[in-house]
C-alpha cells in the first residue's frame, strides 16, 4: 500500500501537469490564429466570423482529444469499477428489478387487473389491488374447487409471473363455462349418477341459456375461434383405478357461479 499510493500520486500529477500544458499550448495556438484572422485584410468580416468560429471549435476539440490520451489510464480503471458497481447492484436488486418488469408485463400485456379471479403459485384469490413490487389478493378457498372468500389477504411478488403460470379464472365476460367433478366408486351405477347431474345441471342452468348462449357467439365473433356449446355436459374421467371421476361443464354468470353449483350438487344428491 505504501509504495502503491506514492505511485497513484506522481501519475495523477504527471497527467495533471500534461493537462496544464495541453490547456496553454491550445490557448496560446488559439490567441495567435484568432490574431492572424483579424489582422488579415483578405477577408471579409463573415469570413472572420466563421473562421474565428471554427478555430475555437476545433480548439475545443482538441483539447477534449488530448484530456483522453492523456487520462485514457486513468478512465479505463474507472470504468472497470464503474462495471464492477453496476454488477454489484444488479446482483443485489435482482429480486427488485423483476418486481418492475413484473409489473411491465402485467401492464403491457393486460394480464389481470383490479377485480379479476387469479392463480398463480398455490396463491387464489380476487386482485384487491397492485402496483410496481406486488398484487394482492382477496384469498378464495378452502383448496382449488371452493369458491368461498376466506377472509385472509394474501401479496405475491411481481416477480413470479417470470416463473409462474398465471391462471385467469374469471373470463372476462359475463357469462363463462365452468367445471364440476363428481368421484364415483366403480361399483356405484354410474350411468344413474350421470343422468341424475346432467337433469341437475339442465334444471339450474336453463334461465341462463339464452344469454350463455349469446356471450359464445360473441366470443366466437371476437376471437375468430369456434366457441363450445354452453349447454350443460358431462364426461367420464378414469383417473385412478376403481374410482369414476364425472365431469359436469356447465354455464353460469360469472358472479353467480358458486351459488349454480351449490344448487347443481343439492340437486343431484337429493336424487
Amino acid at each position: 500500500m505504501s509504495t502503491w499510493l506514492p505511485h497513484i500520486d506522481s501519475s495523477i500529477l504527471l497527467d495533471s501537469l500534461k493537462s496544464f500544458l495541453l490547456l496553454v499550448t491550445l490557448l496560446i495556438t488559439r490567441a495567435l490564429i484568432v490574431r492572424w484572422i483579424a489582422k488579415n485584410s483578405a477577408l471579409s468580416l463573415e469570413a472572420k466570423r466563421r473562421w474565428v468560429v471554427a478555430t475555437r471549435n476545433s480548439i475545443l476539440f482538441s483539447l477534449l482529444v488530448g484530456l483522453v490520451v492523456i487520462w485514457a489510464h486513468e478512465l479505463q480503471a474507472l470504468a472497470v469499477s464503474l462495471v464492477a458497481l453496476a454488477a454489484a447492484l444488479v446482483l443485489a436488486t435482482k429480486e427488485l428489478i423483476l418486481c418492475w418488469s413484473g409489473a411491465a408485463l402485467r401492464v403491457g400485456g393486460k394480464v389481470y387487473s383490479v377485480g379479476d379471479r387469479i392463480q398463480i403459485a398455490g396463491h387464489r384469490g380476487v386482485v384487491l389491488d397492485h402496483d410496481i413490487f406486488a398484487t394482492k389478493l382477496l384469498e378464495i378457498g378452502p383448496g382449488q374447487a371452493a369458491h368461498l372468500y376466506t377472509g385472509r389477504v394474501t401479496v405475491f411478488p411481481n416477480s413470479l409471473l417470470f416463473t409462474n403460470v398465471l391462471i385467469k379464472e374469471s373470463p372476462g365476460q359475463e357469462y363463462g363455462l365452468y367445471i364440476l367433478e363428481i368421484p364415483l366408486k366403480d361399483e356405484d351405477d354410474w350411468q344413474d349418477a350421470e343422468r341424475r347431474l346432467l337433469d341437475a345441471a339442465n334444471a339450474e342452468c336453463t334461465p341462463y341459456m339464452e344469454e350463455a348462449v349469446r356471450q359464445m357467439k360473441l366470443l366466437e365473433q371476437t376471437n375468430l375461434l369456434e366457441a363450445p356449446s354452453p349447454a350443460p355436459r358431462v364426461t367420464i374421467q378414469l383417473s385412478e383405478p376403481g374410482c369414476i371421476h364425472l365431469a359436469l361443464r356447465f354455464p353460469a354468470p360469472d358472479r353467480g357461479r358458486s351459488r349454480i353449483e351449490q344448487a347443481i350438487l343439492r340437486r343431484f344428491l337429493a336424487g
